[in-house]
């Protein structure tokens, strides 16, 4: 379990970046595992939200994580009627207390947000297709809609792959610098078709455009840390079949 220290100052606050420990899984899956769109057994799962669910603070039926396909599709649940689980998208604000917004992760970047005097809280989750995409763009663009002061915006980064761990090919490269030419500054070439990607950095990049200046960033890298955190990288690499999902949350008393 990882927490933010700009967060944890607020007592009408919960949240953790969950790690694999302490869940019922077996096997590729061991223990936390809470990806539904995993091959683990529903009933594990289940189990496992559940002791998230609890250690949070909430009902298990208010622990709501979304269907995520890496869009751009944010969702807001304003009252109790709007709040709904699965819902297909990859950002989530939320205004009702006592609901708890989750994303899940294997490599890609969890990332909370607060604002303390709307009081509204946010979760997203954060590969490098929904980044380039601009799903921080549209969440950004939401909070700012509803009231949300950037200068008052807390935003925490979770654990996610790491630079050095993170290769991609040639056209993914050209991909962002025909985007962007400074994008290059994420890169770092390994050999005349490979580099290596630096996710965590245009993520901080992507926020720090709105001048949010309260950002954290929980410098974990999950690939690896084997122990901690699944991997969706270090599977391919070590050739199993499947891996598991890490949670985390955020809710509001």
């Amino acid at each position: 379990m990882f927490f933010s220290r700009k967060l944890n100052k607020f007592k009408n606050l919960k949240h953790c970046f969950f790690s694999r420990k302490n869940g019922v899984s077996k096997g590729l899956y061991e223990s936390l595992n809470c990806g539904q769109g995993s091959a683990d057994k529903k009933e594990n799962i289940f189990k496992n939200l559940e002791l998230v669910s609890k250690k949070i603070g909430c009902d298990k039926n208010s622990l709501i994580t979304l269907n995520q396909t890496h869009s751009t599709k944010v969702v807001y649940f304003e009252n109790k009627t709007d709040v709904k689980n699965k819902i297909e998208a990859d950002a989530i604000i939320c205004k009702v207390k006592n609901v708890a917004i989750g994303v899940l992760t294997a490599d890609c970047a969890p990332v909370l947000f607060y604002d303390s005097k709307k009081k509204l809280i946010a979760c997203a989750h954060l590969g490098w297709k929904g980044a380039f995409d601009g799903i921080i763009k549209n969440t950004l663009n939401k909070l700012e809609e509803l009231g949300a002061d950037v200068n008052n915006l807390i935003t925490v980064i979770g654990p996610c792959i790491k630079k050095k761990n993170y290769e991609v090919k040639i056209d993914f490269y050209n991909k962002f610098i025909n985007q962007d030419k400074q994008n290059e500054f994420f890169f770092q070439k390994v050999s005349n078709d490979k580099y290596n990607f630096d996710l965590r950095a245009f993520i901080n990049r992507e926020i720090s455009k709105y001048n949010i200046i309260n950002i954290e960033n929980i410098e974990i890298d999950t690939f690896s840390n084997s122990e901690s955190f699944y991997s969706y990288r270090r599977s391919c690499v070590s050739k199993e079949k499947d891996y598991g999902r890490c949670i985390s949350v955020i809710l509001m008393t």
